[in-house]
């Protein structure tokens, strides 16, 4: 049984590959193969996720998406997890996520078993998902609240910009290279490279 794990982090200052051991060592133990991994950094509260939706593409029938835990793969709100979990459904592929023990099961090949586990896991999903998305409106809830408050006593300056990251970019749209080719070199996501080009043609 073949194995596709997933590995998010939400920022690029964030190691998106920092639980890839973990997900090996349970693999291992379980006799699975894992074929790829899938990493990249994203919010889990977007569904647009284009290393999400390649694993979901190459993946067969009855193969395994892996994942640290539920988070990693959805912060959705409830509408968006509908379509993510619409997908995985349709394509019959099986979520085991090392935070969700019942999912375990899903690693076993017999049939009888994974139905009953099957379902058992989609409801656990459910509500981790869920959890998750709450979690996270708490948390943008409370940083929002805190900058509000910062800004009021005169405190908050915002994010501290990476002023060398930035003139490089600069420097390599102005060579001509693509936004691509300096995500790949820079490891910035694509909306950064957009504003720092915007900034460079504001200032011709």
């Amino acid at each position: 049984m073949l194995v596709r794990a997933y590995l998010r982090a939400s920022t690029n200052e964030q190691d998106a590959t920092r639980a890839k051991a973990d997900l090996k060592k349970f693999a291992t133990e379980r006799g699975l193969t894992i074929a790829a991994f899938y990493i990249e950094n994203e919010s889990g509260a977007k569904l647009h996720r284009p290393e999400l939706f390649r694993l979901l593409e190459e993946s067969n029938p009855n193969e395994i998406l892996l994942v640290e835990q539920v988070d990693r793969l959805s912060r959705l709100t409830t509408a968006d997890w509908d379509k993510l979990r619409t997908e995985i459904d349709t394509r019959q592929i099986r979520v085991v996520a090392l935070d969700l023990p019942t999912s375990w099961e899903m690693t076993k090949a017999d049939d009888f078993t994974g139905r009953i586990f099957q379902a058992i896991n989609k409801m656990m999903l459910d509500v981790l998902a869920a959890v998750a998305r709450k979690d996270y409106e708490d948390r943008r809830r409370r940083q929002i609240q805190g900058q509000a408050k910062a800004k009021a006593e005169g405190r908050y300056k915002g994010r501290v910009e990476n002023a060398t990251r930035n003139a490089s970019i600069a420097v390599m749209l102005k060579a001509g290279l693509s936004y691509s080719d300096i995500q790949a070199a820079t490891g910035v996501s694509r909306p950064t490279v957009a504003k720092i080009a915007k900034r460079v043609r504001e200032a011709v």
